[in-house]
């Protein structure tokens, strides 16, 4: 008897952009991926890039949805954070030190290359949080204010760790809409031409930088690590885009131009920002400690010289590829049940270490920034350069240089009762050098080192100095051009 049945070809949803090229659908398959793909990517497109009224002001569908679930919670939220930063802490010690690598599961592996430092820094945030937790649901309890005060953990505690738990929570559901079901292959594909002879890295890494100025540079971090995950980013171009293009978002940095008394220049400041963050990339990504990646994927397969190459001459034909390339995509991925099922499961791996990082690493560092002369130290390192540069009220604004390592807010802060004194140009140049350093340790580079990316504590610090020393001559051009 003749067996008719056919064996169902099973592809690998994470396979890269170039072999797609070989598959071919029938006519039906074709429009059942290309229906997939439309209707998937616009709930990305539309949860992360659209803004909508809300409450008389305009305001992305993510950030309404993640600002609605930790509302919900109300001041029960900080009793959330502490459960999860106090359970990091607990299982931490478990694995380390009482089963000490003899457990080979998924999540203790989360903790297998964790040191000494590690317990110091997951200690101090879970006292950091409880402190705040107590000081946001006990009447009469008022805790150290070095500690729990508005200028410390006040700054980290509500507007980003409780910010970053919804991001993370209600990202791990919507991030695959815009990740999985092609999207991503058009974007590459049309502008690869521009970003890897520029930048070095594929066309898709500006929707990664999309993602941050719209709607927060936590998301901008993630999205790059979970591309990174899937084999889309070697690691050479995982932390040139994550170091490069995780700017903080349209509505932080009008609230930095605001305090510095700037709000009347928003759109020029914010816009010459956005170009002097591409100008600086084009730099950062040809020195080390960036160049010296390996441009290696996750799984650890070499990047091929073709690879580099594929896409990035521009033609008629890359759309007509990017598209392709995504009704394929769509095509051979999961369900949408199964991709946010891994999604959220993903999420809830990093969830703790990087809520006990952020409140370690970012309450630390102000606590730093406002009772030690550190910063006061650290700001005449930079003062031969600003004075080179002729930039105004060197005195004045030289240690608002180096803080914003602790936190990007603080440069305009640091001025704080002087701003009256500083001249505009001056403050420009602050704001200007505050939003383009990206990296800084209350919130994007201890996401990074939560997230376990291919990136050492060193090379953030230096890739940090790299970016100011880049960014002061580019600021100063700047105020002397147009302020």
């Amino acid at each position: 008897m003749e067996n008719n049945t056919t064996t169902k070809v099973v592809y690998d949803p994470d396979m890269p952009s170039n072999e797609l090229d070989n598959i071919t659908f029938k006519k039906d398959k074709f429009l059942k991926s290309l229906i997939r793909l439309i209707i998937c990517s616009v709930i990305g497109i539309l949860v992360f890039f659209v803004s909508v009224p809300h409450n008389g002001d305009s305001e992305i569908i993510f950030s309404i949805v993640y600002n609605w679930l930790i509302g919900l919670m109300g001041n029960f939220a900080y009793w959330v954070i502490a459960l999860i930063v106090g359970g990091n802490l607990f299982a931490h010690i478990y694995y380390k030190y009482i089963k000490k690598g003899k457990c080979t599961s998924t999540f203790a592996g989360v903790y297998e290359n964790d040191t000494i430092f590690h317990t110091i820094l997951y200690s101090l945030g879970f006292i950091y949080v409880f402190l705040y937790a107590m000081k946001m649901n006990i009447a009469g309890f008022v805790g150290p204010e070095f500690i729990v005060g508005d200028a410390t953990g006040g700054s980290v505690v509500p507007p980003i760790v409780l910010g970053v738990l919804g991001i993370i929570i209600v990202g791990a559901v919507f991030m695959p809409f815009l990740l999985n079901y092609g999207i991503l292959e058009i974007v590459g594909a049309l502008l690869e031409p521009f970003m890897r002879p520029l930048f070095k890295v594929p066309g898709k890494a500006a929707l990664d930088a999309v993602a941050s100025f719209v709607s927060s540079s936590s998301l901008g971090v993630l999205i790059t690590n979970r591309l990174w995950k899937k084999n889309a980013y070697t690691d050479k171009e995982m932390v040139a885009i994550m170091t490069g293009f995780s700017a903080v978002s349209i509505g932080f940095a009008y609230l930095v131009i605001n305090t510095a008394n700037l709000g009347h220049l928003f759109l020029k400041i914010y816009a010459i920002s956005f170009v002097l963050v591409f100008i600086m990339e084009i730099i950062m990504v040809r020195i080390p400690p960036i160049s010296r990646k390996k441009n290696v994927y996750y799984n650890g397969r070499e990047q091929s010289e073709a690879e580099r190459k594929d896409g990035a001459k521009a033609s008629l034909s890359i759309f007509k590829t990017g598209f392709s390339r995504a009704v394929k995509r769509a095509g051979i991925a999961n369900g949408v049940a199964t991709d946010i099922k891994l999604s959220v499961m993903d999420s809830l791996l990093i969830l703790p270490q990087v809520l006990t990082m952020l409140s370690a690493i970012g309450v630390s560092a102000l606590i730093l920034a406002e009772y030690t002369p550190v910063f006061q130290w650290l700001g005449n390192i930079f003062k031969p350069l600003l004075l080179i540069c002729q930039v105004p009220d060197v005195s004045l604004i030289a240690p608002s240089i180096p803080v914003g390592i602790a936190e990007m807010f603080l440069p305009v802060l640091v001025m704080g009762t002087k701003i009256t004194l500083i001249s505009e140009p001056a403050r420009v140049f602050v704001t200007l050098v505050s939003i383009v350093q990206i990296i800084f340790f209350s919130e994007t580079a201890t996401v990074m080192l939560a997230t376990k990316s291919p990136i050492k504590f060193w090379e953030i610090i230096v890739c940090f100095l790299e970016r100011t020393v880049i960014a002061i001559p580019l600021a100063a051009i700047v105020i002397h051009l147009f302020f």
